[in-house]
This record gives structure tokens, C-alpha cells and sequence, in this order.
């Protein structure tokens, strides 16, 4: 139980807490649905990426699509040691800079 004395304070912060996340609920909707209402339009009249070809994707320039490099911590590397490839995580594609993944310009 909540003593008699601090009731108010809790009642009105309770009240004032809730606003905040009721607010904070309707402005993220708000602007998730102007987004991607955006994103819509954009897409209709967009031209498709001229670097991916409109995929979103392309073959890794770092490893070429193999998913290792070979990577010594040496100067003057002794033996080279295959490493999972940074760029694409070992998943042989990356993300297109150009169009960031979307297909289009």
C-alpha cells in the first residue's frame, strides 16, 4: 500500500509518465507511416540502381565472393592465414553503397 501522504505524487507521476509514452507511441507511428508513405512514392518513379542493377546486392570487392581473405599480422608475412572476410561476413555479397541495398536510386 501507498501511504495517504505521497498519493498524489504517485497518482501524478503515474498520470504524467503515461503521457510521455502515449506521446512517444503516436509521434514513432506517425513518422514510421510518413516513411514508408515516402518510400513508396520513391520507388514508383525511381530508376533502378545502376550498380547493383537494381538487386541491392553485389559480389564482395574485398574477398571477390570467396567469403576468406588471406591475411598476415607481419610486415613481411611469413605465412598468410585465411580470415572470414570483414567486408561481407563471410556471406560472399555485400550491401550496395550506391542504392544502400534498396534497388533504386
Amino acid at each position: 500500500m501507498i501511504p495517504k501522504q505521497i498519493r498524489p505524487l504517485v497518482t501524478t507521476a503515474a498520470f504524467v509518465f503515461g503521457g510521455l509514452v502515449a506521446v512517444n507511441v503516436a509521434s514513432t507511428l506517425t513518422v514510421n507511416a510518413l516513411r514508408r508513405a515516402t518510400e513508396l512514392k520513391r520507388k514508383k518513379v525511381a530508376l533502378p540502381c545502376g550498380v547493383c542493377r537494381g538487386k541491392g546486392f553485389y559480389i564482395c570487392k574485398l574477398c571477390g565472393g570467396n567469403a576468406t581473405i588471406e591475411w598476415s599480422p607481419l610486415f613481411d608475412p611469413v605465412a598468410m592465414n585465411p580470415c572470414l572476410c570483414p567486408t561481407c561476413d563471410g556471406n560472399r555479397v555485400q550491401r550496395c553503397l550506391n542504392c544502400l541495398g534498396k534497388g533504386y536510386s
